[in-house]
């Protein structure tokens, strides 16, 4: 996919061009289906949420406010967290159903931090997660890009346009965070 093609297309959506948001779909299925593979088989065994199913959703989320979306960066940040909150909502129904709802446990290490030795859910991480964003925007939704997005330090330069040194200072930073926001108070 041309780097420019996703600013063109969320621009000719916003625009209310016919077609457009199908164009931006299809330019984009098949990075985010690759995305939603990668975080499905790090979710524990038998879940009942498929890729397709993740993608669609998000998808779906991502159109409702395609208005806000300005370029390719800014539309994979919001596609992060449309998947985060739809993995979110999905264990908070399956614990709705049963208590404990066998929500995917984790550690910070699959966050690709130093393992803390907690198993943390899908919530913890994400109420972690929105606890960053009131400080650091920024570095929430680079965290979302590797937790639930499951993006490489590389492919999130690029989809940043910023060095990959950037990133990898931003991301030493936030798993310092994350280390110390679960430490200081730790889910359960």
């Amino acid at each position: 996919m041309e780097k420019g093609q996703v600013t063109l297309l969320l621009q000719a959506a916003r625009s209310g061009e016919e077609g457009a948001t199908h164009r931006l779909m299809d330019a984009v299925y098949s990075e985010l289906r690759a995305i939603a593979d990668a975080k499905m088989r790090s979710e524990r065994a038998g879940h009942t949420l498929q890729p397709t199913a993740l993608v669609n959703e998000a998808f779906l989320r991502l159109v409702d406010n395609h208005a806000e979306l300005e370029d390719r960066s800014h539309f994979f940040g919001a596609a992060a967290k449309a998947m985060e909150r739809v993995l979110v909502d999905h264990a908070r129904q399956r614990q709705a159903l049963k208590r404990g709802g066998g929500a995917a446990k984790v550690t910070l290490e699959d966050v690709g931090g130093t393992s803390s030795g907690q198993a943390l859910g899908v919530l913890e991480v994400h109420e972690v997660i929105e606890t960053l964003d009131l400080e650091s925007p920024e570095l929430a939704t680079l965290v979302r890009q590797r937790y639930f997005v499951g993006l490489t330090l590389e492919q999130i330069a690029e989809i940043d346009s910023v060095s990959l040194a950037t990133v990898k200072r931003r991301w030493a930073f936030a798993k310092a965070w994350l280390f110390d926001a679960l430490r200081a108070d730790p889910p359960g």
